[in-house]
């Protein structure tokens, strides 16, 4: 699919940088099907891996390592096939997102069966992010621009995030908050999901913005197109006006360069 990414998190140019020198390193071997294997594998793996967090405090480990796998995956398979010019732009772009979709479902659905989480606030959680992704996939067809990041958070910042809310938890599940004892997850959550709710709806404002802007009402479009004639004849008229003063003060500036030349052969005569 013919897109610009626009991707501006904390991490996005040291990330490049270091995929790059990744990819030209990897074996012959092993291609961007494998990786994109890789990150779906290591992300159902995932949620189950979170939901043994309550009982088993190690599994948070098994979890950040995961996350970790799925990084690896996601974040090389599409940079491999640029490195090596082997693009394959809509089958990349749908496969990639097909596994987030499937991937983001079953983490969640992990987080939620592990206790760690109230389900009401995973649940929620899940169907912001997927209201996020459906604007996201929008956009990118309709503008041509596909933005994997919001002010300064893209996939690796989040994976960073959750990594370290899964260790914690190992060790601490609950904080107080203004007094208030609640489930760090429930908390990160709720957080989550006013970030993603605000991503939304900026996102849907400028892009409704953007295509309006482009594909104007007919009536509005022909209104706008008289205008900008009309201010094109305006100014073709005052250029045209101030084209005869200039035109008429060099008339005048000849006329008086005649007349003196007059006065002074008539002097010679005398």
């Amino acid at each position: 699919m013919d897109h610009t990414r626009d991707h501006r998190s904390l991490l996005a140019e040291a990330e490049k940088r270091l995929l790059v020198r990744i990819a030209r390193r990897l074996p012959a071997s092993i291609n961007s099907d494998h990786l994109s294997g890789l990150a779906l594998v290591s992300l159902l793996a995932a949620g189950p891996a979170f939901a043994a967090i309550s009982t088993t405090r190690w599994a948070s480990g098994v979890f950040v390592a995961l996350l970790a796998a799925n990084w690896f995956g996601d974040s090389l398979d599409g940079t491999l096939a640029r490195v090596r010019d082997q693009q394959r732009p809509r089958y990349g772009y749908y496969i990639d997102h097909v596994i987030d979709l499937i991937g983001t479902a079953a983490l969640v659905l992990g987080i939620a069966a592990s206790g760690l989480m109230t389900p009401a606030v995973a649940f929620a959680l899940l169907a912001m992010y997927f209201m996020v992704a459906a604007e996201s996939y929008l956009s990118t067809h309709s503008r041509g621009v596909f933005r994997l990041s919001f002010v300064g958070f893209g996939p690796t910042e989040l994976r960073i995030v959750l990594a370290a809310g899964a260790l914690k938890v190992a060790a601490e599940p609950r904080v107080t908050i203004a007094g208030t004892n609640a489930l760090l997850f429930d908390v990160g959550g709720i957080l989550a999901i006013v970030g993603l709710a605000t991503a939304f709806v900026v996102g849907a404002i400028r892009n409704s913005v953007a295509l309006y802007q482009a594909e104007p009402l007919p009536g509005r479009r022909a209104r706008s197109q008289a205008d900008q004639h009309v201010r094109k004849t305006d100014q073709h008229v005052r250029e045209t006006d101030q084209h005869f003063r200039k035109t008429d003060q060099h008339l005048r500036e000849t006329d008086q360069h005649f007349r003196e030349t007059d006065r002074h052969s008539a002097r010679a005569t005398c």
